[in-house]
């Protein structure tokens, strides 16, 4: 099992609009994403430019049925 590589709510948002991923909605600091079927939606905080935790972003991966691997290949 690869490692959760640590990462900023930004660069989290930023590879997955890569991945095909949209913003839908912002509501102060947390950007809902949503995937290109509109099926899977979860909630990235972005406070400045601080860290994300490990657990939180395993939590996000999951909602949007996506593994540390996948998120490696675009970081």
């Amino acid at each position: 099992m690869i490692k959760l590589p640590i990462l900023s709510g930004k660069k989290l948002l930023k590879i997955l609009q890569q991945k095909g991923y949209r913003a839908v909605r912002k509501r102060g600091s947390h950007v809902f994403v949503e995937d290109q079927n509109g099926i899977r939606i979860t909630v990235i905080p972005i406070h400045s430019n601080e860290d994300l935790g490990r657990g939180l972003l395993k939590s996000i991966l999951n909602d949007l049925d996506l593994s540390a691997e996948d998120i490696l290949d675009l970081n």
